[in-house]
């Protein structure tokens, strides 16, 4: 079996986030997200990936992947000029593929618990395509599943204004060889794309064998700014506790349940209330760092309070008198209190931002 990465797009709805690289790098826990995508299908016992990159996400990724080495797997880099669907990127993975069995995998999409069970259970029962369900609260978002009386998968729809059920695809599915007679078959949808949903509907159609698993855990695809926030809060409540040896901590600071210290990091008379990850090279002073929170490698919170945020590399957060919660502070940033007059805010902010006032 083989993966096939989803890595394109131009993520529009995390800018300005995404205005300097791309979203599948996006940190998550102080780790890109599509890392937990690589970890998930090496475990599964995968070794041969395609990555599906685009024009504003090629130069980020393959400088980021690289040959896959780190992970012990080898990837092929595949371009699509413009982002013409899901089905799209099956097309231009099918050399790559040779008749492979497959998983393809959204690069921004994060599971707990990894893919294996799944993979075990595809290439055990050997359906022509498996696809992951999980219910949601916003079905319209999302391609639906709708089912027969006895469960079995009667129908799929691209974001229905009318959602049959509440089981959305999640962005992780298994394939034969079978799905490229199914990409080829079918026409772009209104939107001009052509949609995964419609493919396997085909395969539906045509009497080839599609089934379903249930996600009970978490799925989030984290695909704007909410989730995120949201992803990275779920993916720390399963982080231990550590402290590197090169850390220092001064007797005034408290370390309050799961936090990771990572190197070189140093803290001074400040509370850190886990879950948290502090990435390396860190400097925290006279600060809260509440649950939730990852400090990315080398930024610096000082007379401040920060909760449920991601802070990327190289931020700075000072002498802020308002505590910052549930926020996205991008790399190299720098948050102040200004005391010069006139007392005015002072705002440089890219296209998208959001900023609250109180």
């Amino acid at each position: 079996m083989k993966a096939l990465i989803l890595a394109g797009g131009s993520g529009t709805r995390l800018r300005p986030l995404t205005q300097t690289g791309a979203k599948q790098l996006l940190p998550v826990g102080n780790k890109p997200i599509i890392h937990y995508v690589l970890e998930n299908i090496r475990a599964a016992g995968i070794t041969d990936v395609g990555v599906i990159v685009g024009s504003e996400t090629a130069v980020g990724i393959q400088r980021d992947l690289q040959d896959g080495s780190r992970w012990d797997l080898r990837t092929t880099y595949i371009f699509q000029e413009e982002p013409l669907g899901l089905a799209h990127c099956v097309i231009l993975a099918e050399e790559f593929m040779q008749r492979d069995s497959f998983v393809m995998y959204l690069g921004d999409n994060l599971i707990k618990g990894g893919i294996v069970d799944f993979a075990t259970v595809f290439q055990k029962n050997q359906p022509n395509a498996l696809t992951l369900l999980r219910e949601v609260q916003n079905p319209t978002e999302f391609g639906v599943a709708e089912f027969h009386e006895d469960g079995r998968l009667k129908r799929l729809v691209e974001k229905p204004a009318s959602p049959p059920s509440k089981c959305a695809m999640t962005g992780i599915y298994f394939f034969d060889h079978h799905i490229f007679e199914a990409v080829g078959a079918i026409k772009p949808s209104h939107r001009g794309e052509l949609e995964i949903t419609d493919a396997i509907q085909w395969l539906l159609d045509h009497g080839f064998k599609v089934d379903y698993e249930m996600l009970t855990d978490w799925w989030k695809d984290a695909g704007n700014p909410q989730d995120l926030l949201e992803s990275n809060m779920l993916v720390l409540q399963d982080f231990k506790g550590s402290v590197h040896h090169s850390a220092k901590i001064d007797e005034e600071s408290q370390i309050i349940g799961e936090v990771q210290i990572e190197s070189d990091v140093v803290i001074n008379r400040s509370i850190i209330r886990g879950p948290v990850i502090v990435g390396p090279g860190s400097k925290i002073e006279d600060a809260y760092i509440g649950a939730s929170t990852s400090l990315g490698a080398g930024s610096v919170v000082k007379n401040s309070e920060v909760s449920y945020s991601i802070v990327m590399e190289g931020a700075k957060i000072l002498d802020v008198p308002t505590p910052i919660d549930w926020s996205l502070i991008g790399r190299d940033v720098v948050v102040c209190r200004g005391e010069q007059k006139p007392r005015a805010l002072n705002l440089i902010l890219g296209d998208v931002s959001n900023v609250t006032l109180v």
